[in-house]
């Protein structure tokens, strides 16, 4: 033995100070090239970190609770004659290619444990010219987000995987045209990237149009590419507030609320004369609370924190108007109970959600904008009926997705909901259960209030609010009264694609569907 290698941490973007959240090695364990180190959580993203190469470990240098940068000494293994300065702990080893000189096969690098790993997203088309380290997909699991970047310079003559097929380790993603005649001997299993734990959970957010060349080229780390896209944000247009341009978390957030890159800081804008519809905003107040008496402050969580944007740019962006209405559901109710009933040995346990779920189907295809969705100036509709319903859980609201509820029974329906939900509540939701939906539901019924003003989940036209149902008299003739069980309608709908009579025959198909669903077989 000749000294000892110092393994440590790999360039993480501008996260520093970053703690030590799990120690995976001890002395003497035999680790192999990619087998996870330690993990690092900061505020914005969770990180492994593997090792850079085959070896012994001979020594723990961090514990957990630890604070680390980028540069700092987490490991040390055996030394055997090597310089202690490793190869970049994101790299992998190369894969072999069949490929001839001059193109080079990409394939899936060592992603660990993962196998079957969805594709989410391509960054690249035929005909583009990549370099070095420029992403060309990005792959997620249920546990982790990862970008393919490219292993070398090139043209891209054909891309072999689409977006939703599932790729494991040394699957071919693409072929690279490298104008050389060296590419064949060329590493083209692409390095790993960097790992940014996916979220328990994010809000059901569809991007709009992106530039993807821009996205891809843009200065950013995964963490930051990641809520891009689940904020919908063209990182092409974000201008960084970091070091060399460096794209943060508070740019894209910033973005997203649709005050540009520099928004993070308010009064910074407003001093400039940012504002909106041409009148200027005033600064954010800033005032200390604690001179009127006792204060506790807590931070916002992560999922609060993307909500909040969401529904900033989505309040801000879309011309709401919300149309109200009533939906007689006493027979409805009787016949809920019974079937509960009758469902009891079967364990499905039926709320009025899944039965609003097929109403929404039935008004959807009735009016078929309502199921669309704004492309610039082309209205986009939607061939399949997927609808979204919030669930209120510990780290805030989140919206799974009942996919082609129109082929699905209503028990089918109840199963889903609360398997999801209940997902959900314990972190474990994934980001495409909640990705897709043309239409959603915000119930309020287990809680109570009559009215309210949901806000439409974009891309979205509309949402449909309910709240709790209440005994009212009606009087059919104006003479006689009963009292009926009466469910409070709140459709709010994009005006730039529904106009307000087309809103208000909707919410009335809507209440007649509850009132007798034998309306859903016409």
């Amino acid at each position: 033995m000749s000294g000892l290698i110092d393994i440590k941490v790999p360039d993480i973007g501008d996260f520093k100070d970053v703690p030590v959240i799990e120690v995976f090695v001890k002395p003497g364990d035999k680790v192999k090239a990619e087998d996870p180190l330690v993990a690092l959580e900061s505020d914005k993203a969770t990180m492994e970190v593997p090792s850079p190469r085959d070896g012994v470990v001979k020594s723990v240098v961090v514990k957990v609770g630890d604070k680390v940068s980028e540069g700092a000494v987490i490991v040390q293994f055996e030394g055997a004659g090597e310089h202690a300065e490793t190869r970049p702990v994101v790299s992998a080893p190369p894969s072999p290619t069949s490929a001839p000189a001059g193109v080079a096969e990409v394939r899936v690098p060592d992603i660990g444990d993962f196998k079957d790993v969805p594709v989410i997203e391509i960054f690249v088309k035929p005909g583009d010219s990549v370099k070095a380290e420029d992403p060309l997909i990005a792959l997620e699991s249920d546990k982790a987000t990862m970008e393919v970047p490219a292993p070398l310079s090139g043209t891209v003559r054909e891309i072999k995987v689409k977006t939703g097929d599932k790729v494991s380790e040394g699957a071919i993603i693409l072929v690279l045209a490298t104008g050389g005649g060296g590419a064949a001997s060329a590493p083209v299993a692409a390095a790993r990237a960097p790992v940014a734990a996916a979220p328990a959970a994010a809000p059901a957010v569809q991007a709009g149009v992106v530039d993807e060349k821009a996205f891809a080229l843009a200065y950013a780390g995964p963490a930051v590419r990641k809520l891009a896209r689940e904020l919908g944000v063209d990182l092409g247009k974000v201008k960084g507030s970091g070091n060399h341009g460096r794209i943060q978390r508070e740019d894209v957030e910033a973005f997203a609320r649709g005050g540009g890159a520099a928004a993070a800081k308010p009064q910074a804008a407003a001093a400039s004369g940012g504002g909106v519809g041409g009148i200027d905003l005033l600064p954010w107040p800033k005032i200390d609370f604690a001179k009127f008496g006792p204060v506790e402050r807590k931070e916002l969580g992560r999922i609060k924190k993307i909500s909040a944007a969401n529904l900033h740019r989505n309040w801000v962006v879309i011309p709401h108007v919300t149309t109200h209405d009533e939906a007689d559901i006493t027979e409805l109710e009787q016949f809920r109970v019974k079937m509960n009933k009758e469902l009891e040995k079967s364990g499905v346990k039926l709320s009025l959600l899944p039965f609003m779920v097929k109403a929404a189907v039935a008004a959807l295809k009735k009016f078929p904008e309502f199921n669309a969705s704004l492309d610039g100036d082309t209205l986009v509709y939607k061939n399949y009926w997927h609808i979204g319903f919030a669930a209120d859980t510990p780290n805030g609201l989140m919206v799974p997705v009942i996919r082609d509820a129109d082929k699905k029974s209503i028990p089918d329906i109840a199963n889903e909901m609360n398997a999801l939900a209940k997902l959900a509540r314990e972190g474990k939701i994934k980001p495409d259960q909640m990705q897709g939906g043309t239409f959603s539901i915000s119930s309020l019924g287990g809680i109570g209030g009559i009215y309210f003003t949901p806000i439409i989940n974009a891309p979205e036209v509309a949402i449909m609010g309910v709240c709790k149902g209440y005994w009212k008299q009606h009087s059919p003739d104006g003479k006689t009264w009963t009292s009926r069980l009466t469910l409070p309608l709140s459709l709010s709908w994009d005006h730039r694609v529904i106009d307000g009579a087309a809103a208000a025959r909707f919410n009335v198909y809507f209440a007649n569907v509850l009132a007798d669903l034998r309306r859903v077989l016409f």
